[in-house]
C-alpha cells in the first residue's frame, strides 16, 4: 500500500503538527496530544471534551472550536487515548462550569475516559459523561461491549456543544447529549477493507465483488457479506434497517458520512437513494449532511445516521459553529 506518510510511528504527531500550522484558531499540544480552543477556558461556559483513536478524521479534533468541542485527545491509530490525556485537555478548558466527556462506546474510550472522570474530580473538576452508541448493525464486536459509537457522535458533539454555548448548565448540556444519542441510529457499509499506517496493508480480507453490510469504523465485522450491490439497493438495505429501529414519528437530520476512501460525487449520489427511501418510507428529513467526518482511514463504503429532533434540538443544529471540519452561522 502506498501512504503519504514518513514512518509509521510518526504518523499521528506529523498530523498533529500539520493540524497546527493549518489552523492557528486551535492550540495543539503534539507531546501529550491534546487539541484545544485557543480561546478556552470561556467563562461560563461548560466545556466538551472528547477523543479516541486516530484514524477516524476529522473526528475529533476537526470538531474543535466554538459551537462544538472544547478539546479533543487523539489516541493512536483505532487505539484509545489515555486518561492523563483527557485530565490535561479538561484541566486546560474548565472554567468552573464543568466538563462533558463525550465517549464512544468502545471498550478502551469507556474505561480511559471514567479513569480520567475520576481523577479530574479529585482535582476539583465537575465532570459528566455521555456515551455513544447509535450503530445498529450488531450488538457486541471486536473492540465493545453492546452497540457501536460511530456516526450519532457528530450530532451528540454539535447539539450538545451549541447547548453549552447557549449558556446551559452542566446537567442541560449532558441531558441534550443522552437525549440526542437515544434519538439516533447509524448503519455502515464497507466496499474495501481498511489499511492502516502499522500493518501497511488491508486489516482484513474482503473479496473483490463483495461488501460487508454493518461494518464497524475499525473495520469491525458487520452483520454478512453479499456480492456488491447498485448504490439504490445498499441505500434499501441500510436506511431500512435504521428505520427499523429508530422508527421516528417526527423528521430527521440525516448524515450520509463517507468512510474516507469514497468520493464525494459517489457520495452525493448514494445521499439520492438514501432521500428516495425516507420519502418512500414517510419520513421528513430536515436537514442532510453529506461528507467524510466519521471515517475509517482508506476504507472504502459509507454510513448513514439519522438523529430524530423536534424544533429545540433543530434551532441547536442550526446554531454557529467554527471548526475547521463544521462550519456555518458565523
Amino acid at each position: 500500500m502506498k501512504m503519504l506518510i514518513n514512518v509509521a510511528e510518526t504518523v499521528v504527531a506529523d498530523a498533529l503538527r500539520g493540524m497546527a500550522a493549518a489552523h492557528p484558531a486551535l492550540s495543539v499540544d503534539v507531546e501529550n496530544r491534546v487539541v484545544v480552543r485557543r480561546d478556552a477556558p470561556v467563562a461560563g461556559k461548560v466545556a466538551l471534551v472528547s477523543g479516541g483513536g486516530s484514524g477516524h478524521e476529522p473526528l475529533h479534533g476537526g470538531f474543535v472550536g466554538p459551537g462544538m468541542l472544547s478539546a479533543a485527545c487523539p489516541g493512536e491509530v483505532f487505539t484509545s487515548p489515555v486518561p492523563d490525556q483527557m485530565v490535561r485537555a479538561a484541566a486546560a478548558v474548565d472554567s468552573g462550569s464543568g466538563v462533558l466527556f463525550i465517549v464512544k462506546n468502545y471498550t478502551g474510550d469507556v474505561l480511559n475516559f471514567d479513569m480520567a472522570a475520576e481523577l479530574a474530580e479529585d482535582e476539583g473538576i465537575q465532570v459528566a459523561k455521555v456515551l455513544v452508541n447509535d450503530d445498529v448493525a450488531v450488538t457486541d464486536s471486536l473492540f465493545t461491549a453492546g452497540r457501536r459509537g460511530t456516526g450519532a457522535t457528530l450530532f451528540v458533539e454539535k447539539l450538545a456543544g451549541a447547548a453549552a454555548d447557549a449558556g446551559m448548565p452542566l446537567e442541560r448540556v449532558e441531558s441534550i447529549g443522552r437525549q440526542v444519542n437515544a434519538a439516533s441510529r447509524s448503519f455502515g457499509v464497507a466496499l474495501t477493507a481498511v489499511s492502516t499506517p502499522a500493518k501497511g496493508s488491508p486489516t482484513f480480507d474482503l473479496p473483490e465483488g463483495e461488501l460487508e453490510l454493518g461494518i464497524g469504523i475499525h473495520g469491525e465485522p458487520g452483520r454478512e457479506r453479499r456480492a456488491m450491490m447498485t448504490s439504490r439497493e445498499i441505500a434499501d438495505f441500510a436506511v431500512g434497517a435504521v428505520l427499523d429501529d429508530l422508527k421516528p414519528r417526527g423528521p430527521v437530520i440525516a448524515l450520509v458520512n463517507g468512510m474516507g476512501g469514497t468520493p464525494l460525487l459517489e457520495l452525493y449520489g448514494f445521499n439520492a437513494e438514501v432521500q428516495r427511501v425516507l420519502e418512500e418510507r414517510g419520513v421528513s428529513v430536515a436537514r442532510t449532511l453529506v461528507g467524510n467526518y466519521v471515517t475509517s482511514l482508506d476504507m472504502a463504503g459509507c454510513s448513514v445516521t439519522l438523529c430524530e429532533v423536534d424544533e429545540d434540538l433543530l434551532a441547536l443544529w442550526d446554531a454557529p459553529v467554527a471548526t475547521p471540519a463544521l462550519r456555518w452561522g458565523r
